[in-house]
């Protein structure tokens, strides 16, 4: 995924976790959380932010809902922020509605949906994420939950052929000439991934809705059909278009379109849903991706969206809930050499910026297991 930075000094730049100080305060927080940090900069730097926007674009990662994360993880479970919360809340459970509502007229139109309507960062996924540690029990927790049930069911196009739910008209944000005719995206931050780990890990969570479980079996038998075999092990392509797969390699091994990304999100499913053989097959699929040098060397920076920050983070968290741990964290010491010797980010900001690649480092840093709940809005735990 790539995006664009916001002119400097907009109050979308000052209100995006991408590139923005409101990604920034996130490193700050976790400093202060662990005492190596000043919880009054923390105070300093989001009395900074000023005014959150909460109009149509406004998402987990911009506006406000991105504040309500922020301050949700400065509150660190004190009241710290409690009246700006509630506000933040009840603005974040409107906003859910409203774009729930749109999202339903928009299935019961025969339209074809979008990555802002659905996915992790811009769309219902990632409110949905969010909803998930405020408000877990709410109509509108309940109410995303239920439409990504919904987008899980396949439809027929114009042609007769049948599609899946996810199905958008556009390309991909990184290659607008790729795919003509539209595509169904894989990954995490932008594909199908977002809404079946966040299925996941509701489910985990003891929240379902009905046609819960169906939907995650749909979506991972899609998964299973795009799912292509080499000698280099087990991979999916980044989409499917009209003119087939993605190409498969040479692959970036990221979290927001490669290989971790989506064993993360097959392995809660398979956790969730009791199915043994998909965690091994997604935890092999890993640890073949971290021995092949040629994926590796595809990685070009430090970043979390598809940097090695990423890749470090999510193969801290997959070796939390593996069945051998020590399979994964055994190659940590290799990734971090590849991370002090990859280029850093030249931008502020936490999704590919210079925050998170620092958030993501710290705990290897310190020889700790992940601390922290700062990668939520990347669906790894």
């Amino acid at each position: 995924m790539t995006t664009a930075p916001p002119t400097p000094d907009t109050p979308c730049l000052r209100q995006s976790l991408v590139h923005g100080p409101l990604g920034t305060a996130l490193l700050g927080i976790e400093r202060a959380r662990r005492g190596t940090g000043d919880w009054h900069d923390v105070h300093r730097a989001l009395a900074g932010i000023g005014p959150v926007t909460d109009g149509p674009d406004a998402s987990l990662f911009l506006g406000a809902p991105a504040m309500t994360y922020v301050l949700h993880l400065a509150a660190d479970g004190t009241d710290r922020y409690a009246g700006a919360l509630r506000t933040l809340d009840d603005a974040l459970a409107q906003h859910t509605r409203r774009r729930l509502t749109a999202a339903h007229a928009r299935i019961d139109s025969g339209q074809r949906t979008y990555f802002a309507e659905y996915d992790l960062v811009s769309g219902l996924t990632g409110l949905g994420s969010l909803l998930l540690r405020r408000r877990p029990g709410s109509p509108e927790m309940k109410g995303v939950l239920e439409y990504l049930v919904r987008l899980s069911e396949p439809t027929t196009d114009a042609t007769g052929t049948s599609r899946p739910g996810w199905w958008v008209k556009h390309a991909p944000v990184s290659d607008q000439q790729a795919t003509p005719g539209g595509h169904a995206n894989a990954g995490m931050a932008r594909g199908i991934a977002g809404p079946l780990t966040l299925l996941a890990l509701s489910l985990r969570a003891g929240i379902t809705v009905d046609g819960h479980e169906t939907a995650m079996a749909r979506i991972c038998r899609w998964l299973d059909q795009i799912r292509q075999s080499d000698h280099r092990g087990l991979r999916w392509p980044r989409w499917i278009s009209n003119q087939g797969h993605a190409p498969a390699l040479p692959v970036t091994p990221s979290w927001c379109y490669g290989t971790p990304g989506l064993v993360r999100a097959q392995q809660l499913a398979a956790i969730t849903l009791g199915e043994s053989d998909r965690k091994r097959m997604a935890e092999r699929s890993l640890l073949s991706c971290l021995t092949d040098r040629q994926q590796l060397d595809q990685i070009a920076d430090r970043g979390l969206c598809h940097g090695i920050g990423g890749l470090l983070r999510t193969v801290q968290r997959v070796a939390e809930d593996a069945e051998t741990p020590t399979r994964f964290t055994g190659h940590l010491d290799h990734i971090a050499t590849r991370f002090v010797t990859a280029e850093a980010p030249d931008k502020a900001g936490f999704l590919v910026g210079k925050a998170g690649a620092a958030l993501a480092y710290q705990d290897l840093e310190s020889g700790e297991q992940p601390q922290g709940q700062w990668d939520a809005c990347l669906l790894l735990t």
